[in-house]
């Protein structure tokens, strides 16, 4: 059933970004490993080239794996002929500022929770409380810090 509603959920994210960018962004660390993760990131998709950002210093160690990056990416995304990434472009920008592996204590850990009614399950019931309560909390939180 939930398969039903996926098309209209993704249609608005899938209109901006193509699928293989999102999937190019959420397993970057796989893709090109830890430590080229830390300092890099894609940012724009053409057909056969991926623009990928990075900080000045990074920029000579991803030319040296560009090709092994084209192989684990096509490899990975299952991209051959036509479709198959064939280049990489490389944009010396400024660092790039990726999340801390280790979530800090949020201020909303221990939200009060929201009630639920109408739910017979105690475990379901119990967790859709703190999720409402920790909805609340963030949303009353500080505003999200844009991300260039």
């Amino acid at each position: 059933m939930i398969g039903a509603l996926l098309p209209s959920l993704t249609k608005p994210i899938f209109h901006k970004k193509s699928p293989l960018f999102v999937r190019l962004l959420m397993e970057w660390e796989t893709l090109v490993g830890p430590a080229l993760a830390e300092v890099s990131e894609p940012c724009r998709l053409r057909p056969g080239v991926l623009t990928i950002r990075c900080c000045g210093p990074a920029a000579v160690e991803m030319q040296y794996a560009a090709p092994r990056l084209l192989a684990n990416i096509n490899t990975a995304c299952g991209l051959y002929g036509d479709e198959a990434l064939k280049q990489i472009k490389l944009l010396q920008d400024r660092p790039v500022q990726r999340k801390p592996s280790h979530r800090p204590q949020k201020k909303w850990k221990d939200a009060a929770p929201v009630p639920v009614n109408g739910i017979e399950d105690a475990g379901l019931k119990e967790t859709l409380e703190r999720l409402g309560g920790h909805i609340r909390a963030k949303k009353q939180g500080t505003k999200k810090a844009r991300r260039f």
